[in-house]
């Protein structure tokens, strides 16, 4: 009897060999990475214009990119899962730093100090 539960159990291990199955409607990676960095700048803009909407200028970016919002939530938790999302975002920086070069500084984290002077006060 501990011969066939112990058979059952290693059955039960090895029947599950993917944690997530992959989603019907799988957003390829070029697009994801576009995607993303279309949402990056699209955060940017929200940090510029506090009063904007967040969630229009998502909708907007699926809409223009084609994607159901299931099926890009889906494809998220897949590419996470998979461990696939961080060559994803690495792709969208590009994308980022192709639509505008001098956001490179900012991707790359510029840590150069320039100064370490305190600026002066001016007393009235």
């Amino acid at each position: 009897m501990k011969k066939l539960i112990f058979v059952f159990v290693l059955m039960c291990m090895f029947s599950c060999t993917e944690y997530i199955d992959k989603p019907k409607n799988l957003v390829d990676k070029t697009k994801m990475s576009e995607i993303i960095a279309d949402m990056a700048i699209n955060d940017q803009v929200i940090n510029l214009y506090p009063g904007t909407n967040l969630e229009s200028g998502t909708r907007f970016i699926l809409k223009k990119h084609n994607v159901k919002t299931d099926d890009f939530v889906a494809s998220y938790r897949y590419y996470i899962v998979k461990q696939k999302m961080e060559e994803i975002i690495n792709d969208s920086q590009k994308i980022i730093i192709e639509k505008d070069p001098k956001s490179e500084k900012k991707i790359k984290g510029n840590t150069e100090i320039k100064t370490t002077d305190l600026p002066k006060l001016e007393r009235r």
